[in-house]
C-alpha cells in the first residue's frame, strides 16, 4: 500500500538529465542538487510533489504526480495557521517536516 507520509510518486531518471539546472532551481525544498555531470536526487523525501521540476525539465527526465503532497502541505499548514514551509509532522530535523509537535498520523520510519 502507498504510505503517502514516507513515499511519493517521484521519479528521477539521470540518464536522460542535461544538467540544465532547472530541477534545483525551481525545487521549494532543494530536492535535487548540482551535480558535475547531471542533477543528483539530494533530498528525494522532502519532496511535496508539487511539479515544478517536471514542468521544468526539458527532457522529462523527473515524473511526479504533482498535486498529491503539495494539496496534503497546502492543508495541513491552513489548518494550523501555518507556512507551508513549517508543517509539523515530527519528522527528522532538515526534512520540509522539521517540527517540533507530533501529529497523529505516523511518519517515516513509525509505526
Amino acid at each position: 500500500m502507498f504510505d503517502s507520509y514516507c513515499e511519493n510518486t517521484l521519479r528521477y531518471y539521470p540518464e536522460r538529465c542535461i544538467n540544465c539546472k532547472r530541477c534545483t532551481q525551481v525545487c521549494p525544498h532543494a530536492v535535487f542538487a548540482e551535480g558535475e555531470k547531471r542533477a543528483e536526487l539530494a533530498r528525494p523525501s522532502d519532496c511535496m510533489e508539487c511539479g515544478a521540476c517536471a514542468l521544468n525539465c526539458p527532457t522529462q527526465a523527473i515524473e511526479v504526480q504533482s498535486g498529491v503532497g503539495c494539496a496534503w502541505a497546502m492543508i495541513n499548514a491552513a489548518l494550523r495557521g501555518r507556512d507551508m514551509d513549517s508543517c509539523s509532522c515530527g519528522a527528522d530535523e532538515g526534512s520540509c517536516c522539521g517540527g517540533k509537535e507530533k501529529e497523529t498520523v505516523p511518519c517515516c520510519g513509525e509505526k
